[in-house]
């Protein structure tokens, strides 16, 4: 770069993280609560930006408007989860290992940030905020890009966050937003070297883009087709409950669950399980087709299946790696469910909905990872730090 050239975003994203390096935990610590704050000031202006991003997705389905939907409560959810990250213990600098080798040499594995994090997601403004500042508490600098549906109130929290910041005493670098132009986007998934890990946040056609155009390596958080199994062992109300929890309570987020399997002894339990279901406003469907959809919305597939092989059959078919729940009172059904299902996490007796950070105790998310390397489950910030070792000697030589 000249001495006049503009930086770009990647350098600019480099050179915070450098100085990331550099700042303490109760540095991060007070930028962190000067975020909370300036989002609890500025509530009516990110609720007006948000305004204008919901009139202009008025034709959306209900539930991209509800993911999309920033209002006083939730804007006052944003800042307690800021607030929330601040309180976690430093995840940089934990000593993972240490031991002393034969030859004297002090070996210890530490805890160290990724970098640069490069985050690509859907109309979730949360995960603007949610994003950013587990970045910032693990000391990464991160690239935003949301999606166009949420421009105005993305804009609005970046540009917060950035003065935040600025105040105090960290750098404005450490969050930035990218347009929604796809060229932008493009051209940093061409270039290996623009952020040290890229993460998606929404559903699988967002997760196949990045896998197949990235040569930035993909942490895949993407979405969920996700399945609650009513076992022959099931209790008739447990079993209506959590149903109509894990589709219902919010079906666009991706661990809600997707499809009802229900054992064929417990056939008595379709009937009212689709009438549960119904009366919530939930359609239930059938057939290959539905089985295979990620609906994020009030519908839900149903299938009747013979036995546990087959619902195990079925997952391993259908699901997505996210979240599987099982509804039994027979204890060897839940422990072979929760040992031979393929997921991120599986649950007995308990609704699909739980799959968070923050209700993990781990104050937010990124997202939910389904992939097998570096992380798996809800990406938090452990997930956002990597390994190094640092040794010391006296002399040493080999």
């Amino acid at each position: 770069m000249s001495a006049t050239a503009t930086p770009t975003v990647t350098e600019r994203a480099r050179a915070a993280a450098r100085e990331l390096a550099f700042v303490g935990s109760d540095a991060r610590n007070a930028g962190l609560l000067a975020v909370a704050d300036s989002i609890d000031g500025a509530g009516q202006a990110l609720v007006a930006a948000n305004r204008t991003d919901m009139e202009a997705a008025a034709g959306e389905r209900p539930a991209i408007r509800d993911r999309l939907m920033l209002d006083d409560a939730r804007c006052a959810a944003l800042a307690s989860a800021v607030r929330d990250i601040a309180a976690l213990p430093d995840p940089v600098g934990r000593v993972l290992r240490e031991q002393t080798l034969d030859n004297g040499l002090r070996l210890r594995k530490l805890s160290v940030p990724l970098g640069v994090v490069l985050i690509v997601y859907e109309a979730r403004p949360n995960v603007t905020v949610d994003a950013a500042m587990l970045c910032l508490k693990a000391g990464n600098a991160c690239i935003l890009r949301g999606s166009r549906l949420a421009e105005h109130t993305n804009r609005a929290l970046a540009g917060l966050m950035r003065q935040a910041l600025a105040d105090a005493g960290l750098p404005a670098d450490a969050v930035q937003l990218l347009s929604t132009d796809r060229a932008e986007l493009g051209a940093l998934l061409a270039d290996p070297s623009a952020a040290d890990v890229v993460i998606p946040r929404g559903g699988e056609e967002l997760k196949r883009f990045l896998l197949e155009t990235s040569r930035i390596p993909v942490l895949a958080a993407a979405g969920g087709n996700c399945h609650v199994y009513v076992d022959a062992a099931a209790e008739a109300d447990k079993a209506i409950a959590i149903t109509v929890n894990a589709k219902v309570q919010r079906p666009g987020v991706c661990n809600a669950a997707e499809t009802v399997l229900i054992h064929r002894d417990r056939a008595d339990l379709v009937e009212p399980i689709v009438a549960a279901l119904e009366a919530e406003g939930v359609e239930v469907l059938d057939g290959e087709e539905a089985w295979a959809t990620e609906f994020l919305d009030m519908k839900i597939g149903l299938r009747v299946v013979d036995d546990i092989d087959a619902a195990l059959d079925h997952i391993a078919t259908y699901g997505t790696g996210h979240s599987e729940a099982i509804v039994t009172e027979d204890a060897a059904a839940a422990e072979r469910f929760t040992r031979e299902v393929d997921a991120a996490a599986v649950y007995v007796n308990a609704s699909t909905r739980f799959t968070d950070g923050g209700v993990y105790g781990m104050g937010a998310e990124i997202g939910i990872s389904t992939n097998r390397l570096h992380a798996r489950g809800p990406l938090g910030l452990e997930e956002l730090t990597t390994t190094k070792y640092v040794v010391l000697g006296d002399g040493q030589i080999r």
